[in-house]
């Protein structure tokens, strides 16, 4: 048998390491094709079906697997963390416009970003509804009842919370829009955080509290979250439509700066432009939504019942005039309650005169 030059063998083991490192680069690039969707509190199962979906149909047409990996908390607060670098996402898909219209300010999406997307970036919407304990003891059923004697009220924090937010503009405006003036407005605010007994940092949070906890008599939550709340206790609570509510539009976008460092464009959009589909609208009001299709949304008339709401423009001239009126420090909500540091004492003050930790 002919020896084998050291050579050849040397020769060998450099076309094994040759292909241990395209390999590891292939292994590399299934890492690439990976999106991670920063979103707000209560999203985490509408987009577990939705990603499982549109991971197949993306496949099945493109014949590349992607990954989307899923991030969840206080809209205002994720946006802060996407701001900071502590999160480095592909697309966010927040509860507020403000709350992405914040990382355009910082350079991290590009301007006119709204009209990049189908039905100015907004895929679904939703309101703020009253879920009570079954048989509704308190008798709830109007924003008035929030603040009668006794009555306990489960709300998330307005300075981390989109749905916070959306529910101290929607006790506003539910004065405002049929009359009272803005100094009863604010009087009826202060008067509902009287009543609240902890502000926890999201939906999901609030939800724990007063569904697992059962904490307070009243919870303010998205309509979707609501929806959710009844199906995990059946027979346990109800859901409450206040004759007037908020619309709460959430918004989509890809973040410029971000899919630009990660080669990862194509893939955001094929992803946000998907949210759009008549399948994915499907899923959509599925889980609680209220999809921007209406024909889809009339198939879940009985699901999504009509509600009277009013828009942000209604109580204040633009979504950055609510949120600098509202949420700035010193603004209505500070004034109300206080700075975040004396709403965080306050509410361990409560917790301990309930016995809690």
């Amino acid at each position: 048998m002919k020896r084998i030059p050291w050579l050849s063998v040397g020769a060998v083991v450099a076309v094994a390491v040759a292909v241990t490192l395209i390999g590891v680069k292939n292994v590399q690039g299934d890492v690439d094709r990976q999106i991670l969707n920063v979103s707000y509190d209560p999203t985490r199962e509408l987009y577990v079906r939705l990603d499982q979906q549109f991971v197949a149909n993306y496949q099945r047409e493109n014949g590349v697997r992607l990954q989307v990996k899923q991030s969840h908390g206080g809209s205002s607060r994720q946006a802060r963390s996407v701001i900071d670098g502590q999160q480095d996402a592909d697309v966010v898909t927040l509860g507020l416009f403000t709350d992405i219209d914040a990382l355009r300010k910082r350079g991290l999406i590009a301007d006119g970003w709204q009209d990049r997307l189908p039905h100015h970036s907004q895929p679904y919407y939703s309101t703020i509804v009253f879920v009570v304990r079954r048989g509704n003891p308190r008798g709830i059923h109007d924003w008035p009842d929030l603040v009668k004697p006794g009555v306990e009220v489960i709300t998330p924090d307005p300075r981390t919370s989109g749905n916070g937010k959306l529910s101290a503009l929607a006790a506003w405006g539910a004065t405002t829009t049929r009359g009272g003036s803005d100094a009863a407005a604010q009087a009826y605010l202060a008067a509902l955080y009287r009543h609240t007994t902890r502000l926890d940092s999201g939906a999901r949070g609030a939800a724990t509290t007063f569904v697992v906890e059962k904490v307070g008599d009243v919870q303010l939550t998205w309509e979707n979250e609501a929806i959710r709340e009844l199906a995990d206790t059946p027979g346990e609570l109800e859901i409450v439509y206040p004759p007037v509510s908020i619309l709460a539009e959430p918004y989509v976008a890809w973040v410029d700066r971000n899919v630009a460092r990660h080669h990862s464009e194509r893939y955001a959009r094929a992803y946000l432009d998907y949210l759009f589909t008549d399948s994915a609208q499907e899923i959509v009001a599925q889980a609680g939504y209220r999809p921007f299709n209406a024909a889809i949304a009339g198939k879940y008339a009985n699901r999504l019942r009509p509600i009277k709401l009013f828009n942000v423009t209604d109580i204040a001239k633009s979504w950055d005039d609510a949120n600098h009126k509202f949420f700035d420090e010193n603004g209505i909500l500070d004034t109300v309650i206080g700075p975040a540091g004396a709403a965080a004492d306050e509410n361990a003050a409560v917790a301990i005169q309930k016995g809690g930790a």
